[in-house]
């Protein structure tokens, strides 16, 4: 049967991939944008099944513009199967240097957007008593990194938040719920966050050049040799997605590449996909 997907941030990378293949596999896909001008591409992909793709303006920062997305969608199908938060926002700065309001523009985008989007959806998908929520977190969302940590800690806050609905949206409401946790991705994504970085200040000369130094000669040493070993595309995470919503019984945790599990083993490697600990939570604290 298909379904009736909304996902956010569909103009590149991941979000445009995964938009491009559950269409192609007959599902009716709501396909968001901050920017519908920036649709092209998504069209081009899509052109060979247009009925199934629909592209909708929706801001995760603007709480009108998912309330008025979503009307829409459930005006035409009466209903939502599937929400994946995949619009996000890369950071990179110490917490000294970062400003306030670059730490609440990154908060925004990668937590408090979902938590809208999530919010807006819960009241159609419990009065169907049944939908499939998916967030697209990270390898950053399990282990905090240098220089990451803003972004780490929004991730890290959108993981406990997934896991936490997870206890009861499902055994109470028939909905599931599912974290994705990419590692390195070959997308735009990157040179978006380095452009950033340049264009205010890059390394400044201060007590933290040192440290941003060392971090970016790391990052120096990811060539593209090593990138196409270990590093995954925008295609492959799709793919992971589409799998899940596939999965008659999706997991709570889905690291999506071997590098990904290699990295956070030392906080996943005893339960990697979630199942335990949520029937453990369960059963302690709801019985269920």
């Amino acid at each position: 049967m298909s379904k009736i997907i909304l996902i956010t941030g569909t103009s590149t990378g991941v979000g445009l991939h995964t938009a491009s293949m559950l269409a192609a596999r007959g599902n009716t896909v709501y396909a968001s944008m901050r920017d519908v001008s920036k649709q092209d591409h998504l069209v081009q992909l899509t052109k060979n099944y247009p009925a199934y793709i629909h592209i909708l303006p929706l801001d995760v920062q603007k709480e009108e513009t998912i309330k008025e997305c979503i009307k829409t969608i459930i005006d035409k199908e009466k209903r939502i199967d599937v929400l994946i938060n995949n619009a996000g926002a890369g950071f990179i700065r110490t917490l000294e240097q970062a400003t306030m309001e670059e730490i609440h523009n990154v908060m925004d985008v990668n937590f408090y957007g979902p938590i809208r989007c999530i919010k807006a959806v819960l009241p159609a998908m419990r009065q169907q008593n049944k939908g499939h929520i998916i967030n697209v977190s990270s390898v950053g969302g399990l282990v905090g990194q240098p220089i990451n940590e803003i972004y780490c800690a929004a991730k890290f806050a959108l993981e406990g938040l997934t896991e936490s609905i997870a206890t009861y949206l499902e055994p109470y409401f028939g909905i599931k719920t599912s974290i994705i946790e990419p590692a390195g991705i070959t997308t735009e994504f990157g040179n978006n966050l380095m452009n950033y970085f340049n264009n205010t200040g890059g390394i400044r000369k201060d007590e933290y050049s040192p440290l941003l130094n060392d971090y970016m000669a790391y990052r120096q040493t990811f060539t593209d040799e090593l990138k196409a070993k270990i590093f995954q595309t925008a295609e492959q995470v799709a793919q992971v997605i589409v799998d899940c919503i596939s999965d008659p019984a999706p997991k709570l945790r889905y690291l999506t590449s071997q590098y990904a599990a290699e990295f956070t083993y030392l906080k996943s490697g005893l339960d990697g996909d979630g199942s335990n600990l949520q029937s453990i939570i369960r059963k302690r604290i709801l019985n269920k």
